[in-house]
């Protein structure tokens, strides 16, 4: 370990990485050693021979993928791998999240089968539908479900299943696209020959499977982490004009792109397809070669995007004065029948971060349905408590610390109680929790500086699992307060401290002088957490920290 930095070797030491081995397997992803072969998932095999025997035999194929920013790069890489293949006798199908909702349904299937599909791959769902693949096989048509939710007792008596949870492969926690990306790299391996593609051309694929792990908040550890390491290289220089169109709408240098950038700015506009209007708007943006297109579609997703906020904004307004009405208990439940159920997992989320709950936000969907969405804070898996309060829905679905519900029209004013209850019963230990939010080193301001801004930089891709390291500055003097934002909008703030060392600009988005525990001033001690921020707004590189928490 001698041979990084203190800073770097104090953050690995943070991560339980102490042993120099282990240091440079996680410093230096390597592509041939951290992706797993593909053929270790047990239906491999199987379904790259389906695949090629409905290209040999020039069989209609459905791509059938989830409305969000995973099952969408996810069905990305399966029109590029047919575009290698050279086949087009295939269709790109994404249902609707309003109407339609998640998952395979029975009335596309019907369609499917009048139209003459003979083969089905699923994208990102499917482990659970079991009804929905015996329909499809009774029509005539296999079924290939790639997926990596969880499943229930019975699994789909599918033609194959490629889902790393179901059986013995390496990587249990990649996301639907990182399933998909497995498949498009086994098949090449295969068949490319075959086919005269060159060897290694799906690496040109992991933008999208970079993407996906990102947005669908997937662990950043293992073959996660090399999907993504390498994916961030391929989206730097991706040559998708839908991308590149979108990017240079949001200000955005292709070559300087950041995961911060994939959360904050790309993935909610891919979002905004499903939840404003129709998701196939992002798929195209992301698939098409037309560079018209491109500028049409990254123009509209941006401008849908805005409604978006406008319309999240109205509901969180509307939601606050909701959740001051009385006292809620350990889940809180909260809905209106005229909320726009699209938008309902962004509600829940800023409301669980405020109050440090679960939360479970409720609409009424275009088929008169109630159905909502649902985050938790850490203290309990959402999928755990929902199957716990089973009885309460109608139907649910999703991950540890988030998910989605359709519920009884009856029981909604129940839901509260009854979830509360199961709570008790699925928890997790505070304690764990409350070890996971501190920070990673106490430091001083002079310490800002590029050259452990470098050191930091080595340990990324950022994100679940492996976060941005946090920094306790204690003690801290205020020196100024500047607001700022869109056109003078003073949405954020600059403060300006300063210890004994030296001073920092730090920036929290979002943010007035009342968003912390003490209310801010010119003059005021502090103690500060916060992470490295390289800022290259209009082309200049300026390193300032980001605030977590004044404290």
């Amino acid at each position: 370990m001698q041979k990084y930095g203190e800073f770097l070797r104090q953050l690995l030491e943070k991560r339980s990485i102490v042993d120099p081995a282990q240091a440079e397997i996680f410093l230096n992803p390597d592509y041939e050693r951290d992706l797993h072969d593909p053929f270790l998932m047990r239906d491999m095999e199987k379904v790259c021979v389906r695949i090629f025997e409905a290209v040999e035999a020039k069989e209609k194929i459905v791509i059938y993928a989830d409305y969000d920013c995973d099952g969408i790069p996810g069905a990305v890489i399966l029109n590029d791998l047919f575009k290698l293949l050279k086949y087009k006798n295939y269709e790109v199908y994404i249902p609707q999240r309003n109407s339609e909702g998640y998952g395979l349904n029975l009335e596309a299937i019907e369609q499917f089968a009048k139209s003459g599909v003979k083969l089905l791959i699923t994208v990102d769902l499917g482990i659970t539908a079991v009804t929905e693949v015996a329909q499809a096989e009774v029509n005539g048509i296999d079924v290939i479900i790639t997926d990596h939710h969880l499943s229930q007792e019975t699994l789909p008596r599918a033609y194959a299943i490629l889902n790393p949870k179901v059986d013995d492969y390496a990587e249990k926690m990649l996301c639907g696209a990182g399933v998909v990306f497995k498949l498009a790299q086994g098949f090449i391996k295969k068949y490319g020959e075959y086919f005269k593609i060159k060897k290694g051309v799906e690496k040109w694929m992991l933008d999208m499977a970079g993407l996906a792990t990102l947005s669908d908040m997937v662990p950043l550890t293992g073959e996660n982490r090399a999907m993504v390491y390498f994916g961030m290289k391929v989206l730097k220089k991706s040559p998708r004009p839908g991308l590149q169109k979108l990017l240079a709408k949001m200000n955005i240098e292709q070559r300087y792109l950041s995961e911060d950038d994939i959360g904050f700015m790309v993935t909610p506009r891919l979002n905004a397809a499903s939840r404003m209007d129709d998701p196939m708007r992002a798929y195209e943006l992301l698939a098409t070669d037309d560079e018209r297109e491109a500028g049409t579609l990254a123009n509209h997703l941006s401008k849908i995007n805005d409604e978006r906020k406008t319309i999240v904004t109205s509901i969180m307004r509307e939601a606050n004065k909701k959740l001051g009405t009385y006292e809620h208990k350990e889940v809180m439940v909260i809905g209106n029948p005229k909320w726009k159920v699209g938008v309902l997992g962004l509600v829940a989320g800023k409301i669980s971060d405020e109050h440090q709950k679960p939360v479970f936000v409720w609409g009424r969907d275009e088929n008169d349905c109630i159905k909502g969405s649902c985050r938790s804070d850490g203290s309990v898996s959402i999928v755990e408590l929902m199957t716990e309060t089973s009885e309460s829905f109608i139907d649910f679905g999703g991950h540890e610390l988030a998910g989605g519900f359709t519920v009884h029209n009856e029981k909604i004013h129940f839901l509260e109680e009854a979830l509360s209850l199961s709570f008790h019963k699925v928890k997790r230990d505070s304690a764990i929790n409350q070890e996971e939010k501190k920070y990673d080193i106490k430091t001083t301001l002079d310490n800002v500086n590029m050259k452990n801004w470098k050191e930091i930089e080595k340990m990324s891709p950022f994100g679940l699992r492996n976060p941005k390291p946090v920094f306790f500055f204690e003690n801290v003097k205020i020196e100024k307060i500047k607001k700022f934002g869109k056109n003078g909008s003073g949405e954020h703030l600059e403060i300006t401290f300063s210890d004994m060392s030296g001073k920092a600009k730090a920036i929290s988005f979002f943010s007035g002088i009342d968003s912390f525990k003490n209310t801010l001033s010119e003059g005021l001690g502090v103690n500060l957490l916060a992470t490295f921020d390289l800022s290259r707004f209009r082309g200049r590189e300026e390193l300032r920290i980001r605030i977590v928490d004044i404290i």
